[in-house]
């Protein structure tokens, strides 16, 4: 097992009903800004239960956060902030709102010129020093967002990741049954993110990390019992349930703890995302199992195992195990109702050289968890996809 630091303060607030101990967990005397998405919150009614759990304080409200949060509308919430005197942030939503308001709460503070620096590959873990504490109440789940230091930023036509010890959240309230309301497509979201979350920290070199292994095993096995019964029927609390808290644990750092992480099928998807606007959950099911195929010689142990203790193929010749694991994969994710080729999003062949130069003009030229995952081997896999 690699050496590793292992952190995570975030306190977790799981079950029906709960909305109401906000008033609580944040001090009485807070200035909060409760950011939201699109108004999905609004129409459900669990703002005006989280408004009135905040009683008394001082609230201000910020909605429109994009399905990919954008640099510029996240800085519109930077100013009222600052106006407003504002010092609780709640995120009220799902990973994007999430991700914005960790971005807004170091912005916030950020005593730099220009705050685009924040989005620069590992600026916001050296160069912030303070960050305004923020909660969340998660509505949809997917990213882990709710319990880890991570976020993605959308700025001109790129995604960037940020990071910073100080945006975990303090904590973040969990009750699954606000996310009964939720469409179909973005319940099989969910399940694919998380999915694909846990096999990118599973799926790499062997270190013999068997808590992280088993862990990451149990995890998958219960996203593969729950993910149809979920979507088909979305009051089951206790699928719902299930659903919410392995999305929570898949990303936030117990499993990742001590092994290799590959994180290439989410950066290819970044730029599908950014140059077609597919969703980020398709866009990962549309790469991983083609990346799986490419790179099976490479990945020959984990995947081995992953078709052993995951899918329980006993089939004794190891590299046909390995592409009945990847086809049950890719099967999964089309029973969820989601496409796993790029042509189902109706995008032509010829634009995968446009993902080509974009990936190289961000930098993304030696991908996985070996570096060894180059612009061909990039276009391999979308052609693949296709």
């Amino acid at each position: 097992m690699n050496n590793f630091n292992f952190y995570n303060p975030t306190k977790i607030i799981f079950g029906k009903d709960r909305i109401s101990e906000l008033d609580k967990l944040i001090d009485s005397n807070a200035k909060v800004l409760v950011l939201y998405g699109q108004g999905s919150v609004k129409r459900t009614g669990v703002l005006d239960k989280v408004i009135a759990a905040l009683g008394e304080r001082k609230v201000v409200q910020f909605g429109g956060i994009e399905p990919n949060p954008t640099y510029t509308t996240l800085m519109k919430a930077v100013e009222i902030a600052k106006a407003e005197g504002i010092d609780f942030l709640l995120a009220v939503g799902g990973g994007s709102v999430m991700d914005g308001t960790k971005f807004i709460a170091m912005a916030i503070s950020y005593q730099g010129k220009n705050s685009e620096d924040l989005l620069k590959p590992g600026f916001a873990s050296k160069h912030v020093i303070h960050a305004i504490p923020l909660a969340t109440v998660a509505t949809l789940p997917a990213t882990g967002s709710e319990m880890n230091s991570f976020g993605v930023i959308s700025h001109k036509a790129a995604k960037y990741s940020v990071s910073s010890p100080l945006v975990f959240p303090q904590f973040s309230l969990l009750d699954p049954s606000i996310t009964f309301t939720l469409p179909p497509i973005q319940v099989a979201n969910g399940v694919v993110d998380a999915f694909v979350h846990t096999v990118e920290q599973y799926v790499t070199q062997p270190v013999d990390a068997r808590f992280q292994d088993r862990t990451a095993e149990g995890i998958l096995k219960t996203l593969i019992e729950i993910g149809k019964q979920t979507v088909d029927h979305p009051t089951d609390y206790d699928a719902r349930a299930n659903l919410v808290w392995c999305a929570s644990n898949a990303l936030n750092g117990l499993i990742g703890a001590g092994v290799s992480q590959d994180w290439a099928t989410h950066l290819i998807g970044h730029e599908l995302t950014a140059m077609f606007g597919i969703d980020h959950a398709q866009t990962l099911a549309i790469v991983l199992p083609s990346l799986w195929r490419v790179r099976k010689e490479n990945k020959h142990a984990k995947l081995l195992q992953y078709a052993r203790r995951v899918w329980d193929i006993n089939e004794q010749d190891e590299s046909t195990a390995i592409d009945l694991a990847i086809d049950r994969t890719q099967e999964f994710f089309e029973s969820l109702g989601i496409k796993t080729k790029l042509s189902n999003y109706g995008i032509e062949r010829d634009k995968i050289d446009d993902v080509i130069d974009a990936l190289n003009a961000n930098g993304m030229t030696a991908l996985s968890e070996t570096r060894d995952l180059g612009l061909d081997v990039s276009k391999e896999i979308l052609n693949l996809a296709y």
